[in-house]
């Protein structure tokens, strides 16, 4: 596997290396990565990315090579370039696991190691839950969106062709039913489907030798793109082809509210009341829920789903909330967290649990600073072994992902279903050794920018 090593920023190989030199660099450490707060708008986020995570960690390894590059730039000396040369991550990692649902400051990554061996994860972790969690985040809105009916991914070619493909593992998790992205089936075992573009329509003479060809290449159960030329006209062509019997027409254009609404009504005059009907055009969740009553049979996203539709990234952070004094590995850890105007931390480590009712419906996201909160007979605890010892335990397959965002999105209150304005689903309570409630600083105001 591909060393993921140098997917990190210059100062975490700084920071080692000064701590190297004072001989800090061994002392045991507990980092959180976790949201000060929700997106704008947004009722719930998605977790999404522990998976990959989880193999970057494993592949965390510097070669002769890597170290070469930043011995010759200057970035590392002769001790660090030594450190980096044995480097394996040898820690904890617990964390939510993917697909679980998170609110405001959710622990989702506890990384407990040498502050070497954790500090240096924390530009790939943060690389990867911010850009993974912020695509499963929008899908999730988006299937909600559709109420069941299935949305195919089709973002690779709006985006980077590396995050396409996690794009399409983080979609899939969410309930999107497929993607487009070839390399993303092969790798993650995703369902895959494709047939044709407008250019394919134009390579022919006429619309109908183009249909004619896609139907002896696909049979009678595919999809026809029908708004190359004149809609009508193509699905008057379409249904004559098949005998009634076509699979199903893509639109890609227009007013889709009324488009839809015309052609279900032609299709049906036609005797073709069993073809479906998809929609493409850069659809968002927002389109998505306006045409919930119209006769859509499925969806086909890209742009926004692979930009996080108006939220690329989490603004999760990555931050020390435990150390201990020395390098003595049994050594108690003392809290400590940040004081900075509007980036406040709370020190300690956190455990997590979902609080919910007689009926299970969600009510709390309750965390507990050094002490498990009190939970009651329905609630749910929600942090999970990922690494122990330096050992991958955490690994699961990606349709247990998908199954458990599906159980933990059918707990949320009425209200979560909002897609427009939506204020956080359920609150968070943060507690104290004692259980008393604390001042939860993750709360309210203006996300802040971070580095």
């Amino acid at each position: 596997m591909t060393s993921t090593a140098l997917m990190t920023d210059m100062y975490e190989l700084t920071m080692v290396r000064a701590a190297l030199r004072t001989g800090q660099a061994f002392h045991r450490t507990l980092f959180e990565l976790f949201p000060r707060r929700l997106p704008s708008g947004r009722s719930y986020g998605v977790v999404g990315g522990t998976g990959r995570a989880l193999e970057a960690i494993e592949n965390f390894r510097f070669d002769d090579e890597q170290i070469d590059y930043l011995v010759g730039a200057g970035v590392a000396d002769d001790m660090l370039a030594e450190y980096l040369a044995s480097y394996r991550f040898t820690g904890n990692v617990t964390g939510y696991p993917e697909g679980e649902l998170f609110f405001s400051g959710s622990p989702l990554l506890q990384v407990e190691g040498s502050f070497a061996e954790a500090v240096l994860l924390e530009t790939l972790m943060l690389s990867i839950y911010n850009h993974d969690s912020a695509i499963a985040s929008a899908a999730s809105r988006m299937t909600m969106a559709a109420e069941g009916r299935p949305i195919q991914e089709f973002g690779a070619r709006r985006t980077h062709e590396e995050a396409a493909v996690a794009a399409a593992r983080a979609a899939w998790i969410a309930g999107f039913s497929g993607t487009s992205d070839l390399e993303a089936g092969r790798r993650w075992g995703l369902p895959v489907s494709g047939t044709a573009a407008h250019a394919f329509t134009m390579l022919y003479d006429t619309e109908e030798d183009a249909f004619r060809a896609q139907l002896e290449w696909l049979g009678e159960d595919t999809t026809l793109l029908v708004d190359t030329y004149d809609i009508d006209a193509a699905i008057h062509k379409a249904v004559e082809l098949t005998g009634g019997k076509l699979g199903g027409v893509r639109i890609d254009s227009g007013d889709l509210s009324t488009e839809v609404k015309h052609v279900r009504r032609l299709l049906d005059s036609l005797g073709a009341r069993q073809t479906k009907i998809i929609v493409t055009n850069d659809l968002d969740e927002y389109q998505i829920a306006a045409l919930r009553g119209a006769p859509v049979d499925g969806f086909g996203v890209g742009t926004s789903l692979v930009t996080g539709s108006g939220h690329p990234t989490c603004g999760f952070v990555y931050k020390m909330v435990a150390r201990t004094l020395s390098d003595d590995p049994n050594a108690p850890m003392a809290d400590v967290a940040k004081a900075s105007t509007n980036k406040k931390t709370l020190g300690g480590r956190k455990f997590a649990s979902r609080a919910l009712d007689d009926q299970g419906v969600a009510q709390a996201e309750v965390i507990g600073i050094n002490a498990a909160p009190r939970v009651g007979s329905n609630d749910r605890m929600l942090l999970t072994e990922l690494v122990s010892d330096g050992t991958i335990v955490g690994a699961e397959p990606l349709q247990a992902a998908r199954d458990r965002h599906e159980a933990a999105r059918a707990e949320l209150p009425l209200d979560a279903h909002r897609i427009s304005n939506a204020e956080p689903a359920i609150p968070t309570i943060i507690l104290d050794e004692q259980g008393h409630d604390l001042e939860n600083v993750y709360q309210a105001g203006p996300a802040p920018q971070n580095i």
